[in-house]
């Protein structure tokens, strides 16, 4: 077995389409477009390469064929602000194999290591975690956008490496069927009646007002997290660009207190009923049927991210948001589906927000880490 550094256009492709061959056998797989994977590691088009860099490999076996893959990143701002510095992996895929999967996570630590790191998370994303974020062990059905899928044995292989479960990153499925729970939405009501509470959804022309927005709740709501870094409106717009060929703009709604930003909740249909079939590819040809799949509507939504100011956490406003939701989307007819992910197993706040709802659960990722 040899490792290779992806460099060539070759070497890309490889790295690309070993998704193929690992998930022959599985219909629940999903491939992400090509494009979104290629992004992650473009100087260009990732604003992460501003304080952060990145690398990755492909591992061929004695007969040139390609059996697994890896990428390694350090993102400076979040490095060393743990008790030991600490890289990341991600984009893993191997085949059911030990010793395969030891020189995939060998190569990303030593790499890591000579680049002053003495740890590493994985899998996770060169970017934000709202994104191929975690390893799936629980609810191996099909994954909505930008949600982690991988096979039951890649768990084993990480843990027999020596990787330790940091935390859990619970999914919950809300059946959009099924009413609300009265308490529920009773809380909602009187709290979206009180005086100076008013709501708004998400308007493309005014996209800038809402980034800002967002920005600020964001940053006030997460700060005492542990870890926390606070997030930038460039990496806001980025987002937000990525996501407008599939975005609906009423399923992003803005909660405001006598007019100043108190929460918020992002929501997108499920891009992955889009792009099933694609095989990753975005050619004339699929983009005519990604428009054809995007016509007929997809029937799941995913709630991507909340967030709620520090003063206005106790206040039900998450209760209004997902009422406001709900009266947009029934009428529709068209949803059968909310998947809340992910959610920390230490956010105890947003759990309790999932069951309030009467969501089920659906799935769980884990966020592990190795130190060198």
């Amino acid at each position: 077995m040899r490792i290779i550094t992806v460099e060539t256009p070759q070497h890309r492709r490889e790295f690309l389409e070993l998704t193929e061959m690992i998930y022959k056998n599985d219909a629940n797989y999903i491939r992400p477009l090509d494009q979104v994977i290629e992004q992650v590691f473009d100087e260009n088009k990732n604003p992460f390469f501003s304080h952060g860099v990145c690398n990755r490999w492909i591992l061929v076996d004695d007969n040139n064929k390609t059996i697994g893959r890896i990428a390694a990143f350090i993102n400076h701002k979040k490095a060393n602000v743990t008790p030991i510095p600490t890289g990341g992996c991600g984009f893993f895929e191997c085949i059911d194999n030990q010793q395969a999967a030891n020189l995939l996570f060998d190569t990303a630590k030593e790499w890591l290591k000579e680049k002053g790191m003495q740890s590493m998370l994985g899998p996770i994303n060169f970017g934000e975690n709202d994104s191929f974020w975690g390893l799936l062990v629980e609810g191996f059905t099909p994954a909505s956008y930008g949600m982690n899928y991988n096979l039951p044995y890649y768990r084993a292989l990480f843990e027999n490496y020596g990787f330790k479960t940091v935390y859990e990153q619970i999914t919950n499925h809300l059946n959009l069927a099924i009413p609300f729970p009265e308490r529920f939405t009773k809380i909602a009501n009187w709290v979206a009646n009180k005086p100076g509470y008013t709501f708004e959804h998400f308007d493309k022309k005014k996209a800038d007002k809402y980034t800002e927005d967002l920005m600020e709740i964001y940053n006030d709501g997460w700060k005492d997290f542990e870890n926390f870094t606070p997030i930038k409106k460039e990496v806001l717009a980025e987002s937000f660009q990525k996501m407008e060929p599939i975005m609906d703009e009423k399923l992003i709604w803005f909660a405001y207190y006598n007019g100043e930003p108190a929460s918020f909740v992002v929501i997108i249909p499920d891009a992955n009923q889009f792009i099933k079939g694609l095989k990753g590819k975005l050619g004339l040809i699929e983009k005519i049927k990604f428009a054809y799949n995007r016509w007929k509507g997809a029937d799941r939504m995913r709630a991507v991210v909340m967030g709620t100011k520090n003063q206005y956490q106790k206040n039900g406003l998450e209760s209004c948001l997902f009422i406001k939701l709900k009266e947009y989307v029934l009428p529709k007819n068209q949803y059968k589906e909310l998947e809340l992910s992910w959610v920390g197993d230490f956010n105890d706040k947003m759990l309790s927000i999932h069951k309030a709802t009467g969501a089920a659960f659906g799935k769980r990722h884990l966020t592990m880490q190795l130190d060198f």
